[in-house]
């Protein structure tokens, strides 16, 4: 019986595509072609670089949570940049830190814009397919995520845009290439809507504030270019929002508690301390259990506590200026910096804001220590490396301590955002470096109480510094039209407040920024003036608690860390420094006990825990690598004897002639009556015929010696 086999050529006749320009490059947005399935979906192309996004919702609320479940993954595909994975299993494996860091890049300008009372689970997903360098695939997917949310049936209020910008030769520069990015003094990226900015993250070479806000200002203008576009793409072909059900809290239930322990809650939450202000939470918790839980659930419970100590914060701030534990608006916590903790580290430094609390050790390592790379980006190895950990106990926590999640990594990228425009360069300082961020006590601002323990570690350890570092968040809290900020909040406020402004910096300006919002985003008068509270906190946290620590860092380095010293070789001297099979570089880090990198390009970097040891292996290579002058003093290695002589290694690689006439400053009749295989001797370059052998002189090095030391 024979079979039929026939198919339908597929049309994709909703395939379209929209193009606009963006910093001089094409930006091509593809639908209707792939992923169908997707509640929006498109393909778009910046340049050559190529991202996939893609947005889901599920149907139903996710039950007994209290909190938006949105879940954003920026997808890293080694094949898009031609490579393939390092790992063992060569596949791509969990997200690496920079992935991460995107996906938290994108979520921060996306998460204020969806319902708060929904619960269904939104998940977007952007898969990185191409990557040009020229044009940043993290920016690709933001604007990739919002024309998918915008298109889609998501609930969602956007849509937002965002673009890079850099700063090169004092211009600011939208978009830069890698060429620009490479000696721009500023990496800032913004997110927007048509009318209010809803997230800026930047590292700066101490951009002052002024012209930080001109480059937030000139990111909106093409951030309004691309919200037009998106609006002319989803006239075109948006779906119709779907309908959700609200979580919200019952109103009723609501005012009836409120007017039944409002008071009880502002008795509750008046101090300055957590750990009283939980302890006293904890009855009205089990009164409301007891009246509500039966007929509400513990969910309900735990909104109610929520709502209920949002509202007594945000009226106290907003009606009478009150802050919960009765500091001025623009007061800081009481501060405290300490260095040298710890005595067998490299350096260490703690610093104390009220009840956050953040040790931060600092260790020194050899370029053979520095972190190698395994992303999409033109770094291949990692010099600087700042670790954050946030174990239980710091919010007084008893569960078992766990891998360190997104807001870890998080957070001390942006402390090591912060400190990387000040550190010394490797030619100027020749280590690897980490510094490891211990969270011990946590109220709020933890990731600023880390870049100012930092700074203090890094001093501590004697690393040369440009300039001192310090950090403070900013607060917010908006109603209508009405809006104030206050300096410098603690747990509660970031909890129940609309943003956390952080801002990292030396006295000269800005070196990192971050910023939270849960509204629909800031206005250029609000971002100014938490400019100016956090200039104005960090300069007093600089002067008056951290320099009289530690004014400057110290001139030595610790007994304990590798001693670094570096020299640059030809080129075509490296084989000889190395060997063959690496016996020369073997031998030489065996004999002056020390670690030896040799790069490409002839640099040469020796670590040792003795300075004595390192600077062995200096003149080692030195001697390897120079050509022996005449009159040089060398002290070598009797390799053979013969009847009219001894030949010496001065050098890995280099030997000459000792002439039995010229060991000894008396008759000598038998080379075995003075020197034997293996000896240590000490001679002199007399004379390198032209065949390049090399003639030494232990007669004559010995009277220089004596003569130098006649001299005193």
């Amino acid at each position: 019986m024979a079979l039929e086999f026939a198919s339908k050529r597929e049309e994709f006749t909703n395939f379209k595509t929209f193009e606009m320009e963006l910093a001089g490059r094409p930006l091509v947005v593809e639908t209707g072609k792939m992923c169908g399935l997707s509640n929006g979906s498109c393909l778009v192309r910046y340049g050559e670089t190529v991202v996939l996004c893609n947005v889901t919702m599920s149907e139903k609320p996710r039950d007994g949570i209290d909190f938006f479940p949105l879940s954003v993954d920026f997808e890293e595909k080694l094949y898009a940049v031609g490579r393939i994975p390092g790992s063992f299993m060569r596949r791509e494996g969990r997200p690496g830190e920079k992935a991460i860091l995107t996906s938290r890049v994108v979520d921060r300008p996306i998460r204020p814009l969806f319902p708060k009372t929904m619960r269904n689970d939104v998940c977007v997903t952007m898969t990185v397919m191409s990557v040009d360098q020229d044009c940043s695939p993290e920016i690709t997917g933001m604007i990739g995520t919002s024309i998918a949310l915008s298109i889609s049936d998501i609930p969602w209020a956007g849509p937002i845009g965002g673009v890079f910008m850099g700063l090169v030769d004092g211009q600011l520069v939208v978009n830069p290439t890698l060429e620009q990015r490479e000696v721009s003094d500023l990496q800032l990226t913004v997110a927007a809507t048509e009318k209010k900015i809803v997230m800026i993250e930047a590292g700066a070479n101490e951009v002052d504030e002024v012209t930080m806000l001109n480059a937030i200002k000139a990111a909106h203008v093409e951030i309004k270019k691309i919200i037009e576009f998106i609006n002319g793409i989803v006239a075109q072909i948006g779906k119709p929002k779907k309908e959700f059900q609200d979580m919200d809290l019952n109103h009723d239930l609501f005012e009836e508690v409120k007017a039944e322990f409002l008071d009880d809650f502002k008795s509750a939450m008046d101090t300055d301390d957590k750990n009283i202000r939980d302890a006293r939470l904890l009855p009205i918790r089990e009164k409301l259990e007891e009246k509500y839980a039966e007929q509400w659930g513990a969910g309900t419970i735990e909104e109610l506590m929520y709502k209920m100590q949002k509202f007594v914060v945000r009226r106290w701030l907003l009606d009478e200026g009150k802050r919960v534990d009765g500091r001025g608006i623009n007061e800081i916590r009481p501060l405290a910096a300490e260095v040298g903790l710890l005595p067998r580290v490299h350096g260490s430094g703690m610093f104390t804001r009220g009840q956050t609390q953040v040790l931060t050790i600092a260790t020194l390592g050899s370029t053979k220590d520095s972190q190698l790379m395994d992303d999409l980006g033109t770094e291949q190895y990692k010099r600087y490396m700042h670790h954050y950990n946030f174990p239980p106990y710091s919010v007084g926590e008893a569960r078992a301590p766990r891998s360190p999640g997104r807001r870890e990594i998080g957070h001390g990228a942006l402390a090591e955002r912060a400190l990387v425009p000040v550190l010394p360069s490797m030619e100027e300082f020749p280590y690897t470096l980490r510094l490891v961020s211990e969270v011990l006590s946590s109220n709020g601002s933890t990731s600023q109480a880390s870049i100012c323990g930092s700074t203090l570690a890094l001093m501590d350890a004697g690393v040369p510094i440009k300039a001192p570092v310090a950090g403070i968040s900013c607060g917010l809290i908006t109603e209508g039209d009405r809006w104030m900020t206050m300096l410098d909040i603690q747990g509660v406020e970031d909890f129940h407040g609309d943003m956390d402004f952080k801002v990292g910096g030396t006295h000269k300006g800005i070196t990192a920024i971050q910023m939270d919002i849960k509204i629909d985003g800031l206005t250029y008068e609000i971002i100014e003036e938490a400019f100016e509270k956090c200039r104005k906190g960090r300069l007093f946290i600089l002067d008056e608690i951290m320099l009289p620590v530690i004014p400057a860092p110290r001139a030595q380095l610790s007994k304990y860390a590798p001693k670094m010293l570096s020299m640059v070789i030809p080129v075509d001297k490296i084989k000889d420094v190395i060997g063959k099979g690496g016996k020369v570089i073997q031998d030489i880090c065996a004999n002056c006990n020390c670690k030896i990198d040799v790069e490409e390009d002839g640099h040469v970097f020796v670590s040792a825990i003795d300075i004595d040891d390192a600077n062995r292996a200096i003149h080692t290579i030195k001697t390897i690598v120079e050509d022996p002058e005449v009159g040089a003093i060398y002290k070598g290695r009797v390799t053979r004897l013969m009847n009219f002589g001894a030949f010496v290694e001065i050098a890995p690689g280099k030997e000459g002639l000792v002439h039995i006439s010229k060991l000894d400053s008396k008759r000598v009749e038998r080379v075995e009556d003075v020197v034997a295989v293996g000896d240590e001797l000490i001679v002199m370059v007399t004379e390198i015929d032209q065949q390049g052998r090399i003639n030494l002189s232990r007669k004559d090095a010995l009277a220089a010696i004596e003569a130098k030391k006649a001299k005193g």
